[in-house]
């Protein structure tokens, strides 16, 4: 088995490991300061950038309406079901900032890896997280803004700088160096997985030993929340891409792609933009456990659903 099918195939696993045991023993992970967060998330966004190639965008413009579809689910169903929920629990300011930026960050790269092993289309799933992530530092703190402008101050102005820092400039640089050193950054190509799960680990590590407190307090609330939020994302996904007639394949990449969101992002805005919400950072963390463990779950279901046709 090559290492991204290694990597993928024990996602969940790894990061849930990782959860459990900064939870339980907090030390392992308070040596890692909080404001590392968004230099992990760099090199995350870095290797995402080296993977993509022009080719990839080519769905933008061959399938430019399952690309708009899939924009428009993200940015919809994810903020919209973020806020129901919130409202539904009663969840006080911190935890309601955290979950709602949940909603609204883009997918992350565990989407297209999760996509692989559904057997999705892999294509149309890296072009939408490609698409959705360079217009997310102009759409995510607008959403975020709309929705919680009477809660809270949201310095939206700030959250574009963080995003354009943190996912644009690494995303960019990243997808230079591939298009001039094409050869050179194929040769580099296997270890970004485990590159990128280290980084995803060490945030999750980070976020989960410095909130060991807020998740005793509010876990199962937010445990709830986080899993019913995922759920629905998946569910809504599947549903639209079936009333706009798109095949099983397609069903499937807009099911995860609405479902599973760059969490280690949220949590990354959450310490920088409400860096008086001590909570805040909480939905991201538990988000980044869940959802690798049900993508995982879900990409086994669709493959014995297919298993079975056979």
């Amino acid at each position: 088995m090559d290492i991204a099918g290694t990597v993928g195939r024990y996602m969940a696993a790894i990061i849930l490991m990782a959860a459990v045991l900064a939870f339980v023993v907090p030390d392992t992970g308070l040596w890692l300061q909080t404001k590392w967060i968004n230099y992990l998330l760099m090199v995350i966004m870095f290797g995402m950038g080296l993977t993509i190639r022009p080719a990839d965008f080519r769905v933008v413009f061959t399938r430019p309406r399952d690309v708009l579809i899939g924009c428009v689910a993200q940015f919809t169903i994810m903020p919209v079901t973020a806020y129901v929920l919130c409202k539904i629990f009663g969840l006080e300011t911190g935890l309601m900032a955290g979950v709602i930026l949940v909603g609204a960050c883009p997918g992350g790269t565990a989407s297209n890896v999760i996509t692989y092993f559904s057997k999705g289309d892999v294509p149309l799933s890296v072009g939408m997280t490609a698409v959705n992530t360079l217009i997310a530092p102009i759409v995510t703190p607008l959403i975020v803004f709309l929705m919680l402008r009477e809660s809270v101050d949201v310095d939206t102005v700030s959250m574009f700088v963080s995003m354009a820092e943190v996912v644009v400039i690494p995303l960019a640089l990243g997808f230079l160096i591939t298009y001039l050193l094409p050869e050179k950054t194929e040769r580099a190509k296997g270890a970004l997985p485990v590159v990128s799960l280290i980084a995803i680990a060490l945030i999750v590590m980070c976020v989960v030993s410095h909130s060991v407190d807020p998740l005793m307090e509010c876990g199962v609330t937010v445990f709830v929340v986080v899993v019913l939020h995922n759920l629905i994302g998946y569910g809504a996904g599947y549903a639209v891409a079936r009333l706009a007639g798109m095949e099983e394949i397609r069903k499937r990449t807009l099911s995860i792609e609405v479902g599973m969101q760059n969490s280690g992002l949220a949590t990354s805005l959450a310490s920088s933009a409400f860096p008086s919400l001590a909570l805040a950072t909480v939905p991201g963390a538990v988000f980044s456990v869940w959802h690798n463990i049900s993508g995982a779950v879900l990409a086994g279901y669709f493959s014995r659903k297919d298993e079975k046709k056979r």
